[in-house]
């Protein structure tokens, strides 16, 4: 099996996931494509945490840039043995993988509190900015008769359900993929990267 070939195709896949993640986290910030509730604050606190482009986007591209980068390593070796130097890097490729999971299971985190606690509107009977599906514990994603209540910013619930939809499912992605790279990551520096047939590593 050649461990830094799945390294480096985790990493190009969790670069494409990281930059999804950066680009639903901003479309938050501008319902309807509207700047005006970002600059007057009248957006979901979990919008303003950045999960999306902190967490699943800038962790996990540090993450991504480590796993592409392993077929550029140029470590002449570890403890004395210069054939052990990608071993070397398989394995601490794994702290890069432990960040990703990091900047991963916070995106998903913030991602289900955000749909739990639903958008931050102006409803029809309060007249005022606030969470109005709170209480429902994120009931209120069943009960479509009720994302009327919110009457500004236009269609805010479908707004914010799809896209905390889509971090949560891409954050999850992103958490399973790092996770992969943890076994691949240990499994690689013990018995080392598969070359040509030529090289032989043993475990």
């Amino acid at each position: 099996m050649c461990f830094g070939s799945c390294a480096r195709c985790v990493g190009y896949k969790l670069l494409i996931l990281a930059l999804l993640c950066i680009v639903a986290n901003t479309l938050l910030y501008f319902p309807n494509g509207e700047t005006r509730f970002a600059s007057e604050h009248h957006l979901s606190k979990y919008v303003e945490c950045l999960h999306g482009i902190l967490g699943g986007g800038f962790l996990v591209l540090i993450a991504a840039a480590v796993f592409i980068g392993l077929h550029n390593d140029a470590c002449c070796g570890c403890f004395g043995h210069g054939g052990c130097g990608k071993s070397c890097a398989m394995l601490s490729s794994v702290l890069a993988a432990f960040v990703g999971i990091l900047g991963s299971g916070y995106c998903i985190i913030i991602s289900a509190l955000g749909l739990s606690q639903g958008p931050y509107c102006r409803t029809h009977l309060e007249r005022n900015w606030i969470y109005p599906f709170t209480d429902s514990s994120g009931g209120y994603l069943f009960e479509y008769n009720k994302w009327s209540e919110c009457q500004e910013p236009q269609n805010i619930v479908q707004w914010n359900v799809t896209l905390f939809s889509i971090l949560l499912v891409l954050g999850g992605i992103e958490f399973i993929l790092c996770f992969i790279q943890i076994i691949n990551g240990i499994l690689g520096g013990l018995c080392g990267l598969c070359c040509s047939h030529e090289e032989t590593y043993v475990c």
